[in-house]
């Protein structure tokens, strides 16, 4: 329905209607019937603790703000950046290297870590990172995303370890694997989400931007004018033939046009991204503590 809908008119199509209606009655019967068996695969019974609810929710938003980012960079890079997936591989590279080692020193610590402070620290930076992104430009090389994918990799690893922890903190060790389970699966759906839901928006957001644009770019603007005919005039020196020029030239604006929409619509979504993971903050006002299970008593 997600990665349809905006393809389909959404909810003018009667398969995405179908398909809506289809996932509402199945989310529907799936917890009646977990809530009614004796074994339940998802034993929603769990989510009892608010400690366990407010840290699968921010695993949502988390995993919405993390897949959504990670699935726009390589597509950002490769088509207007025109980098092959090897280099973009490289490019992401040190970010993930970044993420490893924070989390190695987090986990060691995370005795004497209070998640309620590395989450928010972590998301901040996280959100430093997104905003840097949304700065580049079709002048901006891979370069430039080091740094910000540096800072992403750090934030993952200010994250992660500390919020799985302290999100299991409530549990007893009966329910620990339940819980378990629970915040994965809803970080894995809140990945799926995310990047069916960014791919919709990038649709949009460069649909409307290329309009925006495409209003400055006509016929009777000087500047649009003159662009057009220096193209010409460098294509018919390579020697083609004026009219084939004229055209060239003319396709040559609309994908110009189109690439810098897609710029202005990549930063939308980098900015979302990183605003989607704040959102989620104040659910760490619910957490009774930030540290791990065995370990919030520690401190007292």
């Amino acid at each position: 329905m997600l990665e349809k809908g905006e393809r389909y008119d959404w909810f003018d199509s009667r398969l995405i209607v179908g398909l809506a209606v289809t996932s509402a009655l199945s989310a529907i019967l799936l917890v009646w019937h977990e809530l009614t068996t004796d074994e339940p695969i998802i034993n929603f019974r769990v989510l009892k603790s608010r400690q366990l609810t407010s840290g699968v929710l921010i695993a949502a938003g988390l995993g919405l703000a993390l897949y959504g980012s990670i699935f726009v960079l390589p597509v950002f890079l490769q088509n207007l950046h025109g980098l092959t997936a090897n280099q973009t591989g490289l490019v992401i590279l040190p970010g993930a290297l970044a993420s490893a080692f924070t989390m190695a020193i987090v986990g060691k610590n995370a005795n004497r870590l209070d998640a309620r402070l590395t989450v928010t620290a972590g998301a901040m930076l996280f959100f430093a990172s997104m905003w840097m992104l949304a700065r580049m430009t079709l002048a901006s090389g891979p370069d430039e995303t080091f740094w910000p994918l540096i800072m992403r990799g750090i934030a993952l690893g200010l994250i992660f370890v500390p919020l799985t922890n302290s999100t299991m903190a409530e549990l007893r060790n009966t329910e620990l694997a339940q819980g378990t389970g629970m915040f994965n699966l809803t970080r894995q759906l809140g990945g799926s989400l995310g990047i069916a839901t960014m791919a919709t928006l990038l649709t949009r957001f460069t649909t409307q931007k290329k309009a925006l644009i495409g209003e400055h770019v006509t016929a009777m603007d000087p500047g649009t004018l003159s662009r057009w005919d220096s193209i010409t005039h460098g294509l018919i020196a390579r020697g083609i033939n004026p009219i084939v020029a004229k055209q060239q030239a003319l396709a040559l604006l609309d994908r110009q046009v189109q690439a810098q929409a897609s710029v202005l619509a990549f930063s939308r979504i980098y900015v979302i991204s990183g605003a989607v993971l704040v959102a989620t903050l104040p659910l760490l006002l619910l957490f009774k503590t930030g540290k791990g299970r065995g370990t919030a008593g520690l401190a007292h």
